[in-house]
């Protein structure tokens, strides 16, 4: 009798070699026309500062940010297994949920007010 866990572990040795084989194989399938624009960084369409290549300041916003989409991330993450047992836990996880859910909320009514959601 086989283990239960070697079809997870096949699908995950399949993942790791098709992302390593992708990777190895660019080298030598992939385009090799190198040019000054495609050698530059990119920054959402516009031209790079010359302010970030000399190692300049990144400004808070981009911080707050990513740190607020990791919390939400989180939040969902969280809920997903909740919402497909919710009928077999019961009233005390639901209550469990609520609170965290406000927890969550109250933090972003908090980031909210006081403009970490403006983009100047």
């Amino acid at each position: 009798m086989t283990s239960p866990y070697l079809p997870i572990l096949f699908f995950l040795a399949c993942g790791i070699g098709f992302a390593a084989a992708s990777v190895l194989l660019f080298d030598y399938v992939g385009p090799r026309r190198y040019n000054k624009v495609k050698l530059d960084a990119y920054e959402c369409g516009i031209q790079p500062s010359p302010q970030a290549d000399a190692g300049g300041r990144v400004p808070v916003k981009y911080y707050t940010t990513a740190m607020l989409f990791i919390i939400f991330d989180v939040e969902s993450v969280f809920l997903f297994p909740f919402a497909v047992t919710f009928d077999r836990l019961g009233l005390f996880a639901l209550v469990e949920m609520v609170l965290f859910v406000l927890t969550v909320f109250i933090a972003y009514a908090y980031v909210w007010r006081r403009g970490g959601l403006e983009w100047d």
